[in-house]
């Protein structure tokens, strides 16, 4: 009874009929930026491809750490596993059959320490296996999840000069490999900023707020250096607005050191992986 509604939200996340760019990634280009991904979400380590961190009441799967609620959870974030499970399916993955069986089915565990108890169960050995062995699929569906949000992104912007500033800063980024990383990693990250469940105090910490507090060319030529410092701004202004209870400034100092990746990655990386916009 999901079939429906689960391939129409496929066909507005894969097949946007206007998108702002077009993909020119080899399967060489997907992997380096995958492993990328792998490295800040899992620190390349297959096990942490199935993740409950404190503080948080979801799981969190895969190379991109893909959000899965239990039953009855309904958390301000972005939900993407249940989308990954039919991008697999549709690509031909083998995955386990009773993820085969309902694609939008909700985590089957309730709690972290009901996760933790049950690792030596099948469900979970499966799932493991699973997201071993699809790790270029998932590093595929980001990117392409990622072109689709772009687009939705930038017809979300009313303002014709906002739109046209934020294109320029997302054309500089695209011109280097270390670049399109940044823009792909962080969207995977925290978000396009286009959700209005994702906000503290009316202020997001997406892509979108990223690239608006990003200064232009004329200021700072570095465009990835300058992404880098206006991400660790907006995730800084995030951690004061978020509720007590939350405790977010535990998280601060690796997701400042995340953004500081994208200063180092990607120098021996072939460039452009992605053109200008059609």
């Amino acid at each position: 009874m999901h079939l429906i509604p689960l391939f129409l939200s496929m066909l507005l996340i894969f097949t946007q009929p206007v998108l702002a760019y077009e993909t020119e990634l080899s399967w060489q280009e997907t992997g380096w930026i995958g492993e990328r991904i792998f490295a800040n979400e899992c620190s390349s380590k297959d096990g942490l491809l199935v993740q409950w961190n404190d503080g948080e009441d979801f799981l969190s799967l895969g190379i991109g750490h893909f959000i899965w609620y239990p039953v009855g959870v309904k958390g301000p974030f972005r939900e993407s596993f249940p989308d990954f499970l039919m991008f697999a399916k549709i690509s031909g993955a083998d995955m386990p059959q009773w993820l085969k069986k309902d694609l939008r089915q909700p985590c089957p565990w309730q709690t972290k320490s009901q996760f933790l108890k049950n690792q030596k169960e099948k469900r979970f050995t499966e799932l493991k296996s699973f997201l071993e062995n699809t790790k270029p699929l998932q590093a595929d569906f980001i990117i392409k999840r990622f072109k689709g949000d772009l687009s939705l992104m930038l017809q979300n912007i009313s303002d014709m000069n906002k739109r046209q500033y934020i294109e320029r800063q997302i054309d500089r980024l695209f011109a280097t490999a270390q670049g399109t990383h940044a823009l792909i990693d962080y969207a995977n990250f925290k978000g396009m900023g286009i959700l209005p469940s994702e906000r503290y105090n009316g202020q997001g910490w997406g892509l979108l707020q990223v690239l608006s507090e990003m200064r232009d060319e004329d200021i700072t030529p570095d465009a990835v250096m300058e992404f880098s410092e206006s991400a660790d701004r907006i995730l800084t202004q995030r951690v004061k607005n978020a509720p007590r209870d939350r405790n977010e400034q535990r998280w601060l100092p690796g997701w400042r050191n995340r953004v500081k990746t994208y200063l180092r990655n990607g120098s021996q990386a072939q460039v452009p992986v992605l053109k200008n916009r059609s």
